[in-house]
């Protein structure tokens, strides 16, 4: 007979196992996963598990424990690992270095003179911000130089050049392009959800987020990747032109391991089923849920048959793990049963190609906006919505609307 010892020996097995392979699950998350093999742990037992680990790691690399600050943890000011130049601004250093000393290497200090400054700490942070851009090379020697994509903006040889060359600025800057990924195709958020967003995803210290927003957003204006629309910033979506299938795969694959999933999870589809929409279904919807590991479903075609429609609807959309809503077209079915999804607290998706079919004050919940007349909008949705579900299971505040109380 197995004693409590080696029970919590083997209870404690499990959740070190478990949080190998889902390091950033949340801790009633790894709990709930456990449950459902038969094995029953408390959170605050895997906090503690969590806690152990990550002392021992700590010892063994000969780290020292460290007082908690009153950031929480979050990244200081001199952490701050964004360009704290725009993408245009940034350029100044390579333009005086091409304009004067005809492109070649030189030392930081003929930078300086080349630009009519002091080599002082300003100076250095504004190289720092080139060099994140990929706007200069730095060399042996301490020298630097103005990299290839510099000069592709500065001494254009074809119409696209300046533009491309901004965008590919933009998005391998630090932190400015990880927010660009993570809403692109959206609106960006208000800045309450923003700076929540950058502070905990992206390592922007929080007295920096101000300095940071105006950076993002001169340097999206400069690349075409932002579209003021009244009050709102949509982020333009260009990643089939620009980023990676490859980078997108890597992605997803990341928001998935921060998430735990079970195979009989679905994710419900609200949507018109006159076409064209219907036929997004196949095409885009159930592609998208699948590649973010849920099964997906939608009444007329997984669970219609006997009795009521309303009824099955009804347990389709409870047992669901999240949803993704169609609202284009502003259907009454798609926002009766969208109101059902959030009576029960249910995080959902929300997708529409106008942004006059999302209702006012269903607009500060994310929005994935899509443009059926770019050639490429239906892997970019299918990526994008993939993204999106992943996103919304691991910060469900994200896609709830707030202030509903959860079910009796």
């Amino acid at each position: 007979m197995m004693s409590e010892a080696d029970g919590s020996k083997n209870r404690s097995q499990c959740v070190r196992e478990y949080l190998k392979s889902h390091p950033r699950a949340k801790n009633k998350a790894v709990a709930e996963a456990l449950a459902e093999q038969g094995i029953e742990v408390k959170m605050h037992y895997v906090g503690e598990i969590r806690r152990k680990a990550k002392l021992k790691r700590a010892r063994k690399s000969g780290a020292k424990r460290t007082p908690k600050s009153s950031t929480r943890g979050r990244p200081s000011s001199n952490q701050a690992s964004f360009p704290r130049h725009s993408v245009e601004k940034a350029l100044r250093i390579p333009k005086a270095i091409l304009d004067q000393n005809a492109g070649k290497p030189c030392t930081i200090k003929d930078a300086a003179a080349f630009t009519g400054v002091k080599t002082s700490g300003p100076f250095q942070v504004e190289v720092a911000s080139a060099t994140k851009y990929g706007w200069l090379d730095r060399l042996e020697g301490r020298r630097i130089a103005p990299s290839e994509l510099a000069k592709k903006v500065l001494r254009p040889q074809e119409a696209n050049d300046e533009i491309e060359g901004f965008r590919q600025a933009v998005l391998q800057a630090p932190s400015i392009a990880d927010v660009y990924k993570q809403y692109r195709g959206e609106n960006l958020p208000d800045d309450k959800f923003l700076q929540n967003a950058v502070t905990d995803k992206y390592g922007v210290p929080e007295d920096k987020y101000a300095e940071f927003k105006v950076v993002l957003i001169e340097s999206l204006e400069t690349a075409g990747l932002l579209d003021r629309r009244g009050d709102k910033l949509r982020v333009i979506d260009v990643s089939a032109e620009e980023i990676s299938s490859d980078d997108v795969t890597r992605r997803i694959r990341k928001l998935g391991k921060s998430v735990v999933l079970t195979s009989s999870d679905t994710c419900f589809v609200v949507q018109p089923f006159n076409p064209p929409f219907g036929d997004y279904y196949d095409k885009v919807y159930r592609p998208a849920i699948e590649k973010a590991g849920l099964t997906a479903m939608r009444a007329d075609a997984d669970i219609f048959g006997t009795g009521k429609i309303m009824d099955q609807i009804w347990s389709g959309i409870k047992a669901a793990k999240v949803l993704v809503a169609e609202m284009t077209s502003r259907n009454p079915n798609v926002f009766y049963e969208l109101g059902l999804a959030h009576a029960l607290n249910k995080p959902v998706v929300l997708v529409s190609s106008n942004e006059n079919d999302v209702p006012f004050d269903l607009q500060h919940i994310r929005v994935i906006y899509y443009d059926v007349n770019d050639p490429f909008w239906g892997n970019k949705l299918m990526d994008k919505v993939a993204e999106n579900i992943l996103s919304a299971i691991e910060n469900p505040k994200e896609a709830t609307l707030q202030g509903v109380a959860d079910p009796a």
